[in-house]
């Protein structure tokens, strides 16, 4: 009846890295951390934890002297959102009847 919710994206920042990313296709560190209002520690683990898992890819690269910090979504993340809302989908189905 209830689809799994896979625990990586069930976290309220790296669902919204995620939603970021698959309207922007690529982003900066710190849009991303003006977006979601995340500290730069706390976001900083949380794309460690979404790179790890293959969901994005992370380049770091310089832009004159300054670091930066590129994050795009993967298809293997494109993929695991997807199936993210399909089951949130379920819960919402079965909670309307």
């Amino acid at each position: 009846m209830f689809q799994p919710l896979d625990p990586l994206l069930h976290s309220e920042l790296r669902l919204a890295v995620m939603s970021l990313l698959i309207s922007t296709e690529e982003a900066e560190f710190p849009y991303i951390k003006e977006q979601t209002g995340a500290t730069a520690g706390n976001l900083s683990v949380q794309i460690d934890k979404l790179s790890a898992a293959g969901y994005i890819e992370v380049e770091k690269t310089f832009k004159g002297k300054k670091p930066c910090t590129v994050c795009r979504i993967t298809p293997k993340g494109l993929s695991a959102f997807e199936e993210y809302v399909e089951a949130l989908k379920s819960y919402l189905v079965v909670n309307a009847k």
